[in-house]
């Protein structure tokens, strides 16, 4: 059944050859793409999931497939840098980057509507325009697919648009972001720097892990990679040292969790493994005060948008959590004295995924499945993997099919 869906979506498209291409690439026994170790990938998944790409494996070539259609997509997109921006930060340096704070509108009691009011989980699309905000996702998106088409083809190409998108963003004179976000989730009509801004940057693990994906690349030198870490080296020294910083350390919400996994990404990136031991550490009190013995996050049910808002809370962990791996804290079976756990935050969100049952906070727009599915993914890969069959049997067909989380994480 699942080999009719390839060949009824793919066949004698671009997606196809280009898949057929690569497969008799590497029967011809031509080089392949190495890698090297990754911070927050797990090298042994993706071997395994090239191994059985190879083998055209079922579970796990449409995946492959639609990587691929996204990777070519990829190699079609305009690059991306801060300096594209229509609106000047107000340093007025078009290099710093810059944006508003999504849930924040005008006043409607005031003539000028200054200073904006908070509307939580209804998004200004003032905060989409001319700013750095939707460039940066753009950012993290491509040079990762770019990065594992390359790693699963050998294709140079991908590796050669990912390593010139990553240039155009860190590196190039012309082009490079500062690095510091002291003008991120600004608000109008309030001065005040925001720490709450470097959540954007969330995308950076991305880069990294693309960077580190293609380092064994013609495409990607070792001086890139070197100026690459010097640059993360002085982000890393402004996040723990700002104020703008030391506000979101201290956030007991989903903003001090991707904090964490943020600094503690940047300190392996960096060969700074004891500071990153030391923050995946510190991430056990963390899950003792937002999960509960039941699994709920109660800071994250009191959002609008409380049940995205608990996954995406569990995503931060969980990157904390695959950071641990490599650094000897177990995060994945650690359980708080209070009774709460990594486990259980993802055992109560997955309980009403495609269930009729109603969620127990607020969620005033709908859920994307896809956004869960990792979740599931990588719990198979820590727990019992059968415990999570039948949830990710509720989601759509194609979704299980095709999303990239079964590339990363291949179930047994």
């Amino acid at each position: 059944m699942i080999s009719r869906i390839i060949d009824r979506k793919f066949r004698g498209t671009a997606t196809f050859s280009a898949v057929a291409a690569a497969i008799a690439c590497s029967a011809s026994g031509q080089p392949r793409a190495q890698v090297t170790p990754v911070p927050g990938l797990r090298v042994e998944a993706l071997a395994l999931a090239k191994s059985r790409i190879a083998a055209r494996d079922p579970q796990i070539f449409p995946a492959y497939l639609k990587l691929i259609a996204d990777a070519n997509a990829a190699l079609r997109a305009p690059l991306v840098f801060v300096t594209q921006k229509t609106s000047l930060p107000p340093s007025g340096n078009k290099h710093d980057y810059f944006s508003l704070s999504p849930y924040w509108w005008p006043d409607p009691s005031k003539p000028d509507g200054l200073p904006y009011i908070r509307r939580d989980g209804v998004t200004n699309p003032e905060s989409k325009r001319g700013l750095d905000q939707p460039r940066i996702a753009q950012l993290g998106s491509n040079v990762h697919t770019l990065a594992l088409a390359w790693y699963f083809t050998g294709d140079e190409k991908y590796a050669a648009r990912s390593a010139k998108q990553l240039r155009a963003w860190f590196l190039d004179p012309e082009t490079r972001m500062t690095p510091h976000l002291r003008f991120s989730q600004l608000v109008r009509g309030n001065p005040a720097e925001r720490g709450s801004g470097i959540i954007d940057t969330r995308w950076f693990i991305e880069s990294i892990q693309a960077a580190e994906l293609i380092s064994t690349s013609k495409s990607w030198t070792a001086a890139d990679q070197a100026a690459l870490r010097k640059w993360f080296s002085e982000y890393l020294d402004w996040l723990r040292k700002s104020p703008n910083g030391a506000h979101e350390r201290a956030a007991r919400n989903n903003h001090g969790s991707w904090y964490a996994a943020q600094t503690a990404t940047y300190a392996m990136f960096t060969g700074d493994t004891a500071l990153a031991r030391s923050i995946v550490d510190s991430a056990r009190a963390r899950i003792g005060w937002q999960i509960t013995s039941q699994g709920t996050q109660p800071i994250e049910l009191e959002r609008t948008r409380s049940m995205h808002y608990a996954g995406f809370n569990i995503e931060a962990l969980s990157r904390l959590a695959e950071v641990g791996r490599a650094v000897g804290v177990d995060l994945w079976s650690y359980e708080a004295p209070d009774g709460g756990s990594l486990r259980k935050a993802i055992d109560h969100v997955a309980r009403y995924l495609g269930s009729t049952e109603k969620w127990p906070g607020q969620q005033i727009d709908s859920i994307d499945p896809s956004l869960f599915l990792i979740h599931l993914r990588r719990a198979q890969s820590n727990y019992d993997a059968r415990a999570y069959d039948a949830v990710i049997a509720r989601l759509p067909r194609n979704l299980v099919l095709e999303d990239r989380s079964v590339l990363l994480y291949p179930a047994p």
